[in-house]
């Protein structure tokens, strides 16, 4: 064989292997790391403006993340109620620079009974202070707590919580249970919320544990556990009953709003969610994830929330993870999920829990994926190289190194110093 034969083999080779590569490069644009391990049930998380990241523990410990390591002495150790209960929401005042607010939703007992509170504190230098209690006697139990609180576009906090098993909270509009609620920074009551004088915002919830508000619309979304299976995405509007326990899946009374989408037979049982405001992955801009705990997976929706309709809904991670509890999109603009393989229902790995960080895959494309081509002279004309149907032949304009690649990363290639051939 000679040189030259050889040297066009291995080329036809090696661009067989880099278009191979780039036809794939949209397939899998993020890549998942570790940002810390061994939580005991990690539940909500929290970014603070300097850096640090705040998560809760469900055993009651409030845990922080400084400089990419997470400290071993807690902030913050709370005496809880057990079962699925225990330290669960967290949100940072939106003026947490200025005031150092920040806040906690917790089960705790009362003689013979479990309840809920929301609680605010003043953090500093990892220490918490000055708690102040703004809304006690939630009803609680060892399930349906609801717990997941964040603060609105409208500076107001809003809260999830569940009937605590008793489903007749849900339509008791005098009950604080099975209701979506609505309270100011210091825990009075919004002078434009629906019912006077009460923090309820909805009602006829069953146990929501997701909220976060379309960056299109503005509109509240909230995922909830339902009975079984039948779990729900329920768009928020004030003073809206959702029917629980009166109807599950599609309402025919029309006094119940009946949920955007729910999963049928197949049981989710959804978490925490958050829209990915961010484009560090431009495919995944704007779309809703819910974090699932027996459904072992990420749910990925395609929102139309002009139209209230579902343009597609995907499950990413299937198992790859265990039982996920909540998904959050951090301040630089990558989506954290939470592992909960520790509650009990789950089979932990010996790292579990875990905090997981996905973030998108290197932009330099030339450098990952093509960098077999960088390292031979194959001493073949550019042009001498055919490029099968739906790639494009590019050239490095400052090597000539040539590349056939798809259309889509063409266009990324030519932004970073590659050519197109003429025809």
């Amino acid at each position: 064989m000679t040189s030259h034969l050889f040297k066009l083999i291995f080329a036809v080779f090696v661009i067989f292997i880099s278009s191979y590569l780039l036809s794939n490069a949209t397939a899998q644009t993020y890549h998942i790391e570790t940002v810390a391990e061994d939580l005991e049930i990690p539940w909500a998380i929290a970014f603070a403006p300097d850096g640090r990241i705040f998560v809760t523990e469900r055993i009651g410990q409030l845990r922080v993340i400084d400089d990419g390591v997470l400290n071993p002495q807690p902030v913050k150790i709370l005496d809880v109620g057990a079962g699925e209960g225990g330290l669960l929401g967290i949100a940072l005042d939106p003026n947490f620079e200025e005031n150092h607010y920040l806040y906690l939703y917790y089960t705790y007992n009362d003689f013979f009974s479990a309840f809920n509170k929301v609680v605010r504190y003043t953090e500093s230098d990892n220490q918490l202070s000055e708690e102040k209690i703004l809304l006690e006697k939630i009803p609680g139990a060892s399930y349906h707590d609801g717990g997941r609180i964040k603060f609105g576009p409208d500076g107001k906090l809003y809260v999830t919580t569940g009937e605590a098993g008793i489903t007749v909270n849900a339509q008791d509009l005098n009950s604080l249970g099975g209701k979506i609620l609505r309270m100011n920074s210091d825990g009075t009551i919004p002078d434009d919320n629906p019912f006077p004088n009460s923090p309820v915002y909805s009602l006829g919830h069953r146990n929501p544990q997701g909220l976060d508000w379309d960056p299109v619309t503005g509109k509240l979304v909230i995922s909830e556990h339902g009975p079984r299976n039948h779990d729900e995405v329920n768009v928020i509007e004030a003073g809206k009953n959702y029917g629980w326990p009166r109807a599950i899946a599609a309402r025919a009374d029309p006094k119940y709003q009946s949920p955007l989408l729910h999963s049928g037979d197949v049981t989710w049982a959804p978490s925490g969610a958050s829209f990915y405001k961010s484009s560090n992955i431009p495919e995944w801009e704007n779309k809703y994830f819910i974090a699932t705990l027996r459904g072992e997976h990420l749910r990925m929706l395609d929102l139309d929330l002009e139209e209230n309709k579902v343009i597609s809904s995907e499950a990413l991670f299937l198992g790859e993870f265990g039982r996920l509890r909540d998904a959050s999109v951090g301040p630089d603009g990558n989506l954290y999920i939470l592992t909960s393989n520790r509650d009990g229902r789950g089979s932990p790995a010996p790292n579990d829990d875990r905090i997981l960080r996905i973030t998108p895959v290197a932009q330099t494309i030339e450098e990952d994926l093509l960098s077999p081509l960088k390292q031979f002279n194959l001493g073949i004309a550019p042009l001498d190289v055919k490029c099968r149907t739906g790639f494009e032949l590019l050239l490095k304009s400052t090597t000539g190194t040539p590349a056939c690649v798809t259309p889509s990363s063409a266009e990324k290639l030519v932004s970073k110093g590659w050519g197109v051939t003429p025809n």
